[in-house]
């Protein structure tokens, strides 16, 4: 007999948010969500619970999380945009952390990224890393999840170098290209999440694919799986960096900033841990060469619109 216990996923409308509300609800769970966009179209009807996110004000938080077993947290910010920054994201993730305890929330799985560090000089894996110790700190059963890139059909990094890839026919790399990254399939990632929901004791775990790959080597089999003859060039990345510029105003859209590419070249997107997902990427690419890359995903559209 499954169980009735109540769930609330923050952004269950959002990319990986959804593959982890529709795994919950498969279980035979109660799902709420918690988000920044409660008038969004709800693809789960009646089956999910819909609730703002009210940082400003708590108690209102508090109550849309009264009688909740497990919090599962994807809230955060690609990068800063107007208002909302790292520091407000970090600051708005303690108020979630806070207003949980005080509802009695038995366990929060929270999304963290690989290498984080509060000595990190990127605001975004600092970011990460204080919340980990905040979560550590608060006394809750937690689960925290290390994913580096998450790719499926939705997702930002790899959809939208196929989209590249599918328009342009040069494609500059910025410096060596040698620098690697272990991306996790999305399904995986909500495998491992929901999974950690299940359990009891604490821990931290990395999410993170089979294949580790230079990013040359990842454009190159993208490429080629979207049978696409490009010219991938090495650039000085600061040329390569303003490049990406010249195209923001043709999707409107941040396509990458200068503390993700510093991200990918200092190798922050491995884990030295074994591997927690097992899909393939060159397999997907070639299940989905007709789907990846036919339309730019736009994180400006997705988040802030």
């Amino acid at each position: 007999m499954t169980s009735r216990e109540v769930n609330v996923i923050t952004g269950a409308f959002s990319y990986t948010g959804k593959y982890i509300t529709r795994r919950l609800l498969a279980l035979g769970k109660e799902v709420r969500t918690v988000t920044g966009h409660p008038n969004n179209p709800n693809p789960f009807g009646e089956q999910v619970q819909v609730y703002p996110f009210n940082f400003d004000q708590p108690h209102k938080l508090v109550e849309s999380l009264q009688g909740v077993t497990t919090l599962y947290n994807t809230y955060w910010v690609r990068f800063s945009h107007g208002s909302i920054t790292y520091e407000r994201a970090v600051e708005n993730t303690k108020i979630l952390f806070k207003a949980a305890k005080e509802a009695g929330v038995q366990r929060i799985v929270h999304v963290s990224i690989t290498n984080p560090a509060e000595t990190s000089p990127l605001p975004y894996f600092k970011g990460k890393a204080i919340l980990e110790q905040d979560l550590i700190s608060s006394g809750l059963s937690y689960a925290i999840i290390r994913p580096t890139v998450i790719f499926g059909t939705e997702d930002i990094l790899i959809n939208n170098i196929a989209w590249l890839l599918r328009r342009f026919p040069i494609f500059p790399l910025f410096g060596s290209g040698q620098y690697r990254l272990q991306p996790i399939y999305v399904e995986d990632m909500a495998d491992l999440v929901v999974e950690a929901g299940q359990e009891r004791d604490s821990f931290i775990r990395e999410a993170v694919g089979p294949d580790i790959f230079s990013f040359e080597d990842l454009v190159r089999l993208i490429a080629s799986k979207l049978r696409r003859k490009v010219l991938i060039t090495h650039v000085n990345p600061t040329l390569a960096f303003y490049l990406a510029k010249l195209i923001e105003p043709l999707v409107g859209d941040v396509l990458i900033t200068r503390q993700e590419v510093e991200g990918l070249m200092a190798n922050l997107l491995i884990s030295q841990q074994q591997p927690t997902g097992h899909t393939h990427l060159a397999t997907w690419l070639e299940q989905h060469a007709d789907q990846v890359g036919k339309h730019y995903a736009s994180e400006l559209h997705r988040h802030f619109r």
